[in-house]
């Protein structure tokens, strides 16, 4: 990798890292000292930059030198931030969600790869009822704000602003062409926490358990309508018009972890979750690649259900939709 790509690769990093609508130019020409219209030259590569210049930027957006040349150092450079009751915000954490979606969809060629252990997060925006009880599961449950701590779930909770927040995440998101990987285990986490919650009577009645499965169960007949057709549509959509593609793997044997890749103009950046809510990125060429090689292997060793595979696509969302099913009809009894 030449001087100029590595240039050029840092200013792509900066740019992830601003918000949708910063400029990358009058951020740079203001941290050097330097004009917007030298910025612009430095960015495009007609003009290379100092060690000073390369080292103010990269220690400003905590950016590693060694993962931008691609220097094999033995270890993996990760960024994130660590969630915390005394400072989270839902707010500015769904808004870092957006801003990352958003930034995916500057791009003119983009891929997204979704590994699932559990019904991947953008799903929850399709149904008010479902974002609203995960909502109230991780402030009372994950982060145990002590405001919640004597409450019961109630869907009247779920803030506007974060449920406006999470419908353009997810209308972002069905901008990005995806491939996700699916287990028949991945409904069983949403349905655990539905059945905790109401052993520990902490909804109102049994009718708030039967709206969240009944929700579930048009979400599972849009994800295989959006599969059946291989494209994603907006939820509701009497045309079902197309927005981007839309693959789905079908794996009954290895159930994923949530993490993710996103190839933006050639370039691999893969998430990690943890703990939960958390999750770190790393654009680390050796790591991205290995992960981009396992995405692949995957892929052969799983059974494709998008637009092919008619039975086996229906053999697979009949399972998930039969486990809601059966909770359902223990409501009743």
């Amino acid at each position: 990798m030449d001087v100029a790509s590595i240039q050029q690769q840092l200013f792509q990093v900066i740019k992830s890292k601003l918000a949708v609508d910063a400029s990358v130019a009058d951020e740079v020409a203001r941290l050097l000292a330097i004009s917007t219209d030298s910025a612009y030259r430095r960015m495009r590569g007609e003009k290379i930059m100092t060690f000073d210049e390369v080292y103010t930027l990269s220690l400003h957006y905590r950016i590693s030198l060694d993962q931008l040349m691609n220097i094999d150092t033995g270890a993996f450079m990760f960024q994130g931030n660590l969630l915390h009751r005394d400072t989270f915000r839902f707010d500015a954490y769904f808004k870092g969600m957006l801003q990352n979606v958003t930034y995916f969809n500057s791009f003119k060629e983009k891929e997204y790869y979704y590994l699932s252990k559990d019904v991947p997060m953008f799903y929850h925006f399709l149904s008010s009822e479902i974002a609203a009880f995960k909502y109230f599961f991780w402030m009372k449950s994950i982060f145990a704000f002590p405001d919640y701590a004597n409450k019961k779930f109630s869907f009247d909770l779920y803030p506007v602003e974060i449920a406006q927040t999470g419908e353009k995440i997810l209308e972002c998101y069905n901008q990005i062409p995806s491939v996700e990987f699916w287990n028949v285990e991945n409904i069983n986490i949403a349905i655990r926490q539905v059945e905790f919650y109401r052993d520990s009577h902490m909804f109102h009645s049994d009718k708030d358990a039967l709206r969240i499965y009944e929700a579930w169960e048009k979400v599972i007949d849009h994800v295989e309508s959006q599969a059946e057709r291989g494209y994603k549509y907006k939820y509701g959509d009497k045309e079902k018009k197309a927005i981007s593609s839309y693959k789905v793997y079908f794996n009954e044997v290895i159930l994923g972890d949530n993490s993710m890749m996103a190839i933006l103009d050639g370039v691999k950046t893969a998430f990690m979750t943890h703990t939960v809510i958390n999750y770190m990125g790393t654009r680390d060429v050796t790591f991205c690649e290995n992960m981009y090689s396992y995405i692949q292997s995957l892929a052969k060793r799983s059974t494709l259900i998008s637009e092919v595979s008619e039975k086996e696509r229906s053999k697979f969302f009949r399972i998930l939709r039969e486990r809601i099913q059966n909770r359902k009809e223990a409501l009743r009894l």
